[in-house]
């Protein structure tokens, strides 16, 4: 009769368990999402605290030290791990103070579009006629351009630099979540608390930010951290090709392209940034994957 008791306790605790909450503890509960998105906030770490993290000074050169391997081949040192690249820099530090510039930019440029993509979104879900016309077309013309040419496109009209680069990946950006919004908006504007409020003489600004913006708020959250990591791959793209962010600053693509030249015989300069940018991608994917199971109903039990 306890063990009844205590399950039927057990129960009404998690009856009375927020939504938010319950989806924490379904994310959790998933080993490789908790582990990736460890990772993702280690990363997160290393950029913020750069400084404490990194050996050397990411940018100072030293040309007896050039092309230095590893620590654990010959001709390595324990004060310089991953070994120099062919300026003498120490790779582990330009590295750590890479992710400043990959999550940094990841960050910023996804905010900005998803704030830009939900208010588009909503205007042209709920208030449609000329509107959702202006906002689809729109729409449609800038996903008919290649993500990563259109960027390159508008870098080489307004120059290369970090400004530049993040206003060429909002550009195109927003349409991603404006898409979202806009299909979750249509649906939502006709269920019935939202007919409820239009009948109250609720005012169009109302219902779009306080009926229907929390009720979507959840697949636009999943979808942005997603986008994180594609963001991400498009700025190392770009400072590959050298439209990114300029040198001395680190970044993990201009790292990569730096090493071209001695991949045959210094095949550590390109590869340990290659491998950040493989384990940061990969640990976003798969805690975004985490997070639309624990967060999307459709995926629950």
């Amino acid at each position: 009769m306890s063990g009844a008791l205590a399950r039927a306790a057990g129960g009404g605790k998690m009856a009375d368990e927020s939504p938010f909450r319950r989806n924490i503890r379904l994310f959790l509960s998933s080993r490789l999402s908790t582990v990736s998105a460890a990772v993702v906030l280690g990363f997160v770490v290393l950029a913020v605290a750069a400084p404490l993290f990194a050996p050397q000074d990411p940018n100072e050169t030293d040309l007896l030290r050039r092309l230095q391997p590893p620590v654990w081949m010959a001709g390595g040192e324990w004060g310089y791990l991953l070994g120099c690249d062919a300026l003498g820099r120490d790779i582990l530090s330009r590295i750590i103070y890479g992710a400043r510039i990959s999550i940094f930019i990841g960050i910023f440029v996804v905010l900005m579009a998803t704030c830009i993509g939900i208010v588009a979104g909503l205007a042209a879900g709920y208030l449609r006629g000329w509107t959702d016309v202006v906002i689809s077309r729109l729409v449609d013309i800038l996903l008919g351009f290649p993500y990563l040419i259109f960027a390159i496109a508008l870098i080489a009209m307004m120059g290369p630099g970090l400004q530049n680069l993040l206003l060429a990946l909002v550009y195109k950006e927003w349409v991603v979540p404006c898409r979202l919004v806009r299909g979750e908006t249509l649906a939502a504007r006709e269920v019935e608390y939202v007919e409820a409020a239009r009948a109250l003489g609720a005012s169009r600004r109302h219902i779009m930010l306080r009926e229907i913006l929390p009720n979507i708020l959840s697949p636009v959250i999943v979808v942005s951290t997603i986008r994180v990591a594609h963001v991400i791959i498009l700025e190392a793209s770009l400072s590959f090709l050298g439209l990114g962010v300029q040198p001395p600053t680190a970044s993990w693509g201009s790292m990569v392209a730096d090493g071209r030249s001695y991949m045959l015989e210094s095949w550590w300069v390109s590869t340990f940034p290659g491998l950040a940018i493989l384990l940061l991608v990969l640990a976003i994917n798969v805690a975004s994957q985490g997070l639309r199971d624990a967060f999307d109903p459709k995926f629950h039990d």
